[in-house]
């Protein structure tokens, strides 16, 4: 089940990315509520405590909007600052608890440092890192953990073979590539890049001569005409 937090919003009027630089300079982060059969609201809330309440909640929070009692909402989207990472808007979606809803869930894998293919050099790369699930909004999990230590060389892992918490169901292809462990990549040895040297640096020479003996030979042949 995933925890629970209060959080206390403020409405306020959709007045453009100058009112919400505004916000942002005195401390608050702008934000939306939509979904349901309420038209969407637009917010603000206090930048530390909107940081502390995500950092220490769940996907689901309770929201109360001006004082009004507490509603349950689905963390659809934090925009960050690309350098700072401090939130900069924020997307809530409503929800109801006894009605399933589809979203996203990050796919954690874990024990990669331990799989045979990479215990021999091999490299572990990630294709999927969202998971597109469904659940009831307390099911949803913060992440979903899969464990690639028995991974070999050279092994696919495809969705088909990952197991979701119970009450979630995933919504993507089974065969949707997860991750694979490939060989590293070989380097050139540096003995073969000297001699592809030298044979260059012969080559080079060979041509050289070759015009020398051409334009020695051009040079007797008009020698010869001039007699």
């Amino acid at each position: 089940m995933a925890d629970s937090s209060t959080l206390s919003i403020t409405a306020r009027q959709p007045e453009g990315s100058r009112n919400a630089r505004r916000l942002r300079r005195s401390g608050l982060v702008p934000g939306v509520i939509y979904g349901g059969d309420i038209e969407p609201t637009h917010f603000a809330v206090d930048a530390r405590i909107l940081r502390n309440t995500l950092a220490h909640s769940g996907a689901i929070l309770e929201v109360s909007l001006d004082g009004a009692s507490a509603a349950p909402v689905l963390v659809k989207h934090v925009q960050r600052h690309p350098v700072r990472g401090e939130a900069m808007h924020v997307d809530f979606l409503r929800v109801r608890m006894d009605q399933a809803i589809q979203t996203t869930v990050v796919l954690d894998l874990v024990g990669a440092e331990l799989a045979p293919g990479t215990v021999e050099g091999g490299v572990l790369t990630q294709e999927t890192r969202e998971l597109n699930v469904e659940a009831l909004p307390g099911d949803i999990p913060d992440t979903i953990q899969h464990d690639v230590s028995g991974l070999e060389m050279n092994a696919t892992l495809t969705l088909g073979s990952i197991t979701p918490p119970k009450g979630v169901t995933l919504l993507d292809d089974p065969e949707t590539v997860v991750a694979s462990i490939t060989p590293p990549t070989a380097e050139p040895v540096e003995e073969e890049i000297e001699t592809e040297t030298e044979l260059v640096g012969e080559a080079a020479e060979g041509q050289a001569e070759g015009d020398t003996a051409e334009e020695a030979g051009q040079s007797a042949a008009d020698s010869g005409d001039e007699s």
